[in-house]
């Protein structure tokens, strides 16, 4: 899909995503180019339908392999229906978390094996990878802390409620992955300044886009 930009930000739960998603967007639209911006899970019709089971804290019960799978759903029909379709256009498209948050949440946090979700991911996106992939990396406690400072939000869904242990073995996870796709993967402080954060993302959106320019 090299006619598009895909363009994915991740990090545990409070590390500031949604904001530097908006920077994200706004930037390379002052660029020329269209953006189309999305998440996971959801970004579609039947995917928001699957995001509502997900999160919801009624279904704590949940067995770590049918978390799997709905991810896997979600993902197979925002990939085909939003990211695609899109790319195909020659457009941008920016996504707040993809394939990867799969791999730190459940193949660390619900240890089912990385290994394992990375196949599976490799299906579920019709082989399809972000160009860049900006991680914004935080203590597990201070992205608690974060979502509990965010409009008065002293509700958490199913995932944001888990225990420090397994928000620990996210970020654990999110690091090894950048670590083994270091040239996808972009590690970013986030508990620098919004402005420092955007700062450092645009460098690498810059960079990028001048080595597609000049190959």
């Amino acid at each position: 899909m090299d006619e598009g930009l895909f363009i994915t930000v991740e990090g545990i739960d409070g590390s500031g995503k949604s904001t530097q998603v908006s920077m994200i967007k706004d930037y390379l639209s002052s660029l020329g180019w269209a953006v189309y911006v999305t998440r996971e899970p959801g970004g579609t019709e039947i995917s928001e339908k699957i995001r509502s089971i997900l999160l919801d804290c009624k279904n704590k019960d949940m067995e770590p392999l049918t978390e799997l799978f709905l991810f896997l759903a979600s993902r197979a029909q925002h990939t085909m229906e939003v990211v695609i379709p899109h790319l195909k256009k020659g457009e941008a498209v920016v996504s707040d978390r993809y394939a990867d948050s799969s791999v730190a949440f459940q193949g660390w946090g619900r240890k089912i094996g990385w290994e394992l979700v990375e196949n599976l991911n490799y299906v579920a996106t019709f082989g399809i990878e972000p160009h860049l992939t900006i991680l914004l990396d935080i203590p597990p406690e201070l992205g608690q802390e974060r979502l509990s400072l965010v409009q008065g939000k002293l509700f958490k869904d199913r995932m944001e409620g888990e225990k420090g242990e397994f928000h620990k073995l996210v970020r654990y996870g999110y690091l090894d992955l950048a670590k083994r796709h270091s040239n996808r993967i972009k590690v970013i402080d986030g508990t620098k300044s919004v402005s420092n954060v955007w700062s450092e993302i645009k460098h690498h959106i810059d960079e990028l886009l001048t080595k597609r320019r000049n190959r």
